[in-house]
């Protein structure tokens, strides 16, 4: 008996379980791309902070590394087994991972996708993300702003995520080129525009080694490159070093988007000009609330006003504020900023 207790309680504890006698609270799982960047872990501490608020247990798991689409089966499986009432996700894979979700929600679990929308996006019963259009979009309005007449003659890096073209990365790549007033072709797909301002596209993975690479490769194109979009702010911070390398880091213009800390810093040492600041704590904690009142009896969380999904907001951050954009400067962002 003691060693059946004893594997029971081991069992719980792998699934992050607290205790057997947290059984009767509602299991709310959250799982993210990884455990270590640091948007992640700020979204964990949102969930944390929300779980015990109202009242329910919180069983959180990461994929190994991202990308890695394995490792977020199991755990929805895991969580199924569990009888979980909902499920948090940060999709490493939109598509891989839809028939997992479709089981879940088969059980009767409220799946809803955070920062990340599955694909399609109705596969998950709602979506609690940014605008990631709007974010690239506010970061493009203000580098046009910012370059005035020069905006004519602009040579454009574009440092994308990865070869998949997950939404994140076509929302926010496809949002700045609107803002900058560069026609798209297919809003859904990142390359296919034709204006002549564009020198390319890379790939980053999202890291500032992914940056400063895909900057290197970039320049080698033409090393006239005035205006610098990355998706991420360690993809920024890799490219400006790519740039300093070549004494090229005072004339250029590097725009992004995310909101850390570190790149927040960035802004104030004038390393990024602008970016767009997203909430994850807040993407997180709307979610383990929207499933406690899921399992209390209530109904699902419904989207934003004209929009897919659960607008968790965003905001510009810049020293250089231009027109009567609405930003805020760094020594704010600081106070609001994750990682």
């Amino acid at each position: 008996m003691r060693q059946s207790l004893g594997l029971f309680t081991a069992f719980a504890l792998a699934l992050g379980g607290t205790s057997s006698f947290a059984a009767d609270k509602p299991i709310v799982g959250l799982i993210t791309k990884t455990n270590t960047n640091p948007f992640f872990v700020k979204m964990k501490a949102g969930a944390d902070e929300a779980a015990k608020a109202n009242d329910v247990e919180l069983r959180s798991f990461a994929g190994k590394v991202d990308g890695d689409n394995e490792s977020q089966v199991a755990a929805i499986e895991n969580l199924i087994a569990a009888g979980a009432k909902g499920i948090l996700i940060t999709p490493n894979d939109s598509r891989a991972i839809v028939p997992a979700v479709e089981k879940a929600r088969a059980a009767g679990i409220l799946v809803i996708a955070l920062d990340t929308p599955l694909d399609p996006a109705n596969a998950a019963d709602a979506t609690f993300a940014t605008d990631n259009f709007l974010a690239g979009e506010m970061i493009g309005q203000w580098a046009a702003k910012t370059l005035g007449a020069k905006a004519a003659l602009a040579k454009i890096a574009l440092l994308d995520l990865n070869v998949n073209q997950i939404s994140v990365d076509v929302a926010r790549d496809q949002g700045f080129l609107k803002g900058f007033g560069i026609d798209l072709g297919n809003p859904a797909k990142i390359g296919d525009e034709k204006d002549a301002r564009i020198v390319g596209h890379d790939v980053t993975l999202g890291s500032e080694e992914g940056g400063r690479k895909a900057m290197e490769n970039l320049l080698q194109k033409n090393p006239e490159i005035s205006l610098v979009y990355t998706i991420n702010e360690p993809a920024a911070a890799g490219a400006y070093e790519a740039l300093r390398s070549v004494g090229r880091d005072k004339d250029v213009l590097i725009v992004s988007v995310d909101g850390g800390c570190p790149g927040v810093r960035n802004v104030k040492d004038g390393v990024i000009g602008a970016t767009s600041m997203q909430f994850p704590l807040l993407m997180a904690a709307k979610g383990v609330e929207a499933v406690k009142t899921f399992a209390s009896g209530g109904g699902k969380p419904k989207a934003s006003p004209g929009l897919d999904f659960v607008n968790t907001g965003v905001e510009l951050v810049t020293d250089k504020p231009v027109g009567e954009m609405p930003s805020i400067d760094s020594a704010a962002a600081l106070k609001k900023c994750w990682g």
